[in-house]
């Protein structure tokens, strides 16, 4: 990376010598404004390689072997990807990308130190070029990123001459691929060196799947997925063909398809809030035509939780079980239309649908009145919602004699209630 330093300035002074202000930048031609944009991506290359060469210093001082020692342990962070999304305010991807360029970098430095005095003929690290390409800014580090990541490491079928030659070949064409196209063809001269790796390689990517859950701050449900190829296709091509007409599909020549194609170009959701809505229905579909093999006994639904007073009053609000965000008349009489409802009456200390000591299970009525009086878990420190949590006695049936009636019950996840289990009660008996 010789010469670092003056090629920086170089690219900042051509880009600020025309983009003076918002005003200059409306002045140029077609010609002008393609030319900014390349000193830009000049410029930008330059930046990304200082970038990603202090994240490779980061992550040396935060190695593993150093411990709690290291620099990201010792400002509090779990790792150092950690530490460049915090300093840089950066993606977790892009931190990641970051911090993977600038082991690249340093890791083929201390390489090419070491083999210096060694023997001419001695072969360098296969990542060199690539490396080499990075500093000329010739390749961004995104794309350096991607070959890498396509190509993957050496083992006993692939040698590093092998990479070596592979990222050659990819670095001849990669002026004219976008990143997702370089990494895909990457991978494909990285599945014909190593056929039998391909298995290997399709079992880690069933293992790398997975689907985060959780609640915003806002009320807002979020959902993260990451899905092997075969079952992301399944998703994709359902989205794909409920969003076909908007995106340039097939035309349609059956008048009920042309309809159907007419009624989504027209509608005014946004794309993504079609697929949103898209999802959702695919989910209450599977849910309606389940018969107990996925779904077991009780059926996924969602409850509505609204007082006498607002029903009668016919105005007002209510809540959905398990969040706090308040819904509105209109949406809880939208609910009534299609579920009906559920009476639960409480009387003046709060509670509900007494059992006595008959019997020790709580019946679904009673559980109904327990997510509608507990909102979910009540365990302290714990928000799981009802659909997760299980009837408990707050006073334990067996041991202490404990009733079962809503004011001995609680709801609870099953967690809480092991590290329950060989201690005294933790749960205050709500509303005595």
């Amino acid at each position: 990376m010789e010469n670092l330093a003056l090629h920086f300035t170089e690219s900042a002074a051509d880009v600020a010598s025309v983009l003076l202000d918002l005003e200059a930048i409306r002045l140029l031609d077609d010609d002008g404004l393609f030319w900014a944009n390349e000193q830009i991506s000049v410029h930008r290359r330059h930046l990304d390689l200082y970038a990603a060469a202090v994240a490779g210093e980061l992550a040396r001082r935060s190695r593993r072997e150093l411990g709690f020692s290291g620099l990201a342990q010792r400002k509090g962070f779990t790792s150092t990807e950690a530490l460049v999304q915090s300093l840089s305010q950066l993606s977790r991807a892009e931190a990641s990308k970051l911090v993977r360029v600038g082991l690249l970098l340093s890791e083929v430095a201390a390489a090419e130190a070491e083999s210096i005095g060694e023997c001419a003929d001695v072969a360098g690290p296969w990542q060199a070029s690539l490396v080499a390409a990075i500093s000329a800014t010739t390749l961004t580090t995104d794309a350096a990123d991607a070959i890498r990541r396509g190509l993957g490491e050496t083992d006993i079928a692939v040698t590093g001459a092998m990479l070596a030659s592979a990222t050659h070949t990819l670095l001849i064409s990669a002026p004219g691929l976008t990143v997702d196209q370089l990494f895909r063809a990457a991978r494909e001269v990285r599945n014909g060196m190593d056929e039998e790796g391909i298995a290997r390689r399709e079992k880690q990517q069933r293992d790398d799947r997975c689907v985060k859950r959780w609640i915003r701050n806002d009320g807002m449900y979020a959902l993260s997925a990451v899905l092997d190829p075969e079952n992301g296709r399944v998703i994709f091509a359902a989205l794909d063909d409920v969003m076909s007409p908007r995106r340039g599909g097939p035309r349609f020549v059956d008048s009920t398809e042309i309809g159907r194609a007419n009624s989504i170009l027209a509608d005014p959701r946004t794309d993504e809030q079609v697929m949103a809505d898209a999802l959702v229905a695919m989910v209450h579909i599977a849910v309606d035509a389940d018969t107990g093999t996925l779904f077991g006994g009780r059926r996924p639904a969602v409850r509505v939780l609204v007082g006498e007073k607002v029903m009668q009053a016919e105005s007002g609000h209510g809540y959905i079980e398990g969040n706090s965000n308040a819904v509105t008349f209109e949406t809880v009489s939208r609910y009534i239309c299609e579920n009906g409802t559920i009476g639960v009456e409480f009387d003046d200390d709060g509670q509900c649908v007494n059992v006595g000591r008959n019997n020790r299970l709580f019946t679904s009525r009673q559980r109904t009145g327990l997510a509608a009086r507990d909102g979910g878990c009540s365990f302290p420190g714990c928000d799981r919602p009802p659909s997760w949590c299980e009837a408990h006695h707050i006073v334990l049936w067996h041991r202490d004699r404990g009733e079962t009636n809503i004011a001995d019950g609680t709801n609870c996840e099953s967690a809480p209630m092991r590290r329950r289990s060989t201690s005294p009660p933790a749960i205050p008996k709500i509303l005595e």
